[in-house]
């Protein structure tokens, strides 16, 4: 006699070492998210202060930000943190290249680019979580 109820699914193996899962289209977005606001935060550095201070500011606000990602937020983060501190760090990134785009005049942009980071944000980090 057969037995009515279907088997369990097996559990997923584990990758083998050196692999890593594919990629998703929603990781290509967060990657984009990710870009755009490291631009957003050039563009502002270069466009709204005097001379001297263009360059410090157009080079350092961006570099600013890709060392938080890169310390807390990135895949291969340097620092292991828990996840809040890690969504706080994506955070303040999403957040200040909105600033940054507001200050430019492109509010729209801006909240346009907020909606769309920090959806990608959540469902990235609630997928990470699970």
């Amino acid at each position: 006699m057969t037995d009515p109820t279907p088997a369990a699914p097996a559990a997923a193996a584990p990758l083998p070492a050196g692999t890593r899962p594919a990629l998703t289209a929603l990781d290509v977005v967060a990657f984009l998210c990710e870009i755009g606001g490291i631009a957003a935060l050039a563009i502002w550095g270069f466009a709204t202060w005097p001379f001297p201070w263009n360059l410090v500011v157009g080079i350092l606000t961006p570099v600013a930000a890709i060392v938080l990602w890169a310390l807390f937020v990135s895949p291969r983060a340097v620092l292991a943190v828990h996840p809040f501190v890690r969504a706080v760090a994506e955070l303040l990134v999403y957040a200040g290249a909105t600033a940054a785009l507001w200050a430019l005049g492109l509010t729209w942009v801006g909240i346009a680019y907020a909606v769309v980071a920090i959806t990608v944000g959540l469902v990235v980090g609630r997928r990470r979580l699970a």
